[in-house]
């Protein structure tokens, strides 16, 4: 069993969490998921409603994977050292590190993605990776992994993320299985980036 730290911050996009959630916590005899918080207090995301964390960034920084959504109020977290501090130590416990779009940039911020390959949203794609100058920006993929980190497009993106995080863990064939029960169509090949040309970046 695998612990999984989802982090969940105020603003966070909807999708960019729930959906990998819905691919990664449904291995139910694998992977143990905590919603961990800023604090305990109710966390809205952007569409309203809120969530309320099983701990906050004080309770601990130990675990197998971790998890980091988008949203536009990510980046403001880069102002705060005690979250950013929490980052960089909770990344190198963790086995797997995840991130979804702006959350992708906010991992880069922290420096844990320096000179490796990453990608996030593309439509925010040249307003926000010069934040995270020293990451090796895919500009054409749907997610990227380099060693342990994981990394995706927008919104959507995190889904195909996470399926191929779970193929890693615990095969190819499972994480289908997973897909297909969720009446997904799972993007296999993390080349095929329809949004790239669309933003201008190819």
């Amino acid at each position: 069993m695998r612990t999984m730290a989802a982090f969940v911050f105020p603003g966070f996009q909807t999708l960019d969490f729930f959906g990998p959630m819905e691919m990664l916590a449904g291995f139910f005899d694998e992977i143990d998921l905590v919603t961990v918080g800023i604090d305990t207090n109710a966390v809205p995301s952007r569409h309203g409603q809120k969530i309320v964390p099983d701990c906050g960034i004080d309770a601990g920084d130990t675990y197998d994977l971790l998890f980091v959504p988008g949203g536009d109020a990510a980046l403001d977290l880069a102002k705060d050292p005690k979250v950013m501090d929490w980052l960089r130590v909770a990344s190198g416990n963790a086995e797997r590190v995840m991130g979804v779009c702006t959350g992708t940039v906010l991992l880069g911020m922290a420096g844990l993605l320096d000179g490796k390959r990453a990608t996030t949203n593309k439509l925010d794609f040249k307003a926000t990776v010069p934040l995270a100058p020293n990451v090796d920006w895919v500009k054409q993929a749907r997610w990227v992994q380099d060693g342990k980190f994981f990394t995706s497009s927008g919104v959507s993106a995190g889904m195909d993320m996470a399926l191929a995080v779970a193929a890693d863990l615990f095969g190819i064939e499972k994480a289908r299985e997973m897909a297909e029960g969720c009446e997904y169509v799972w993007q296999e090949d993390p080349d095929n980036d329809p949004f790239a040309a669309g933003a201008g970046l190819v």
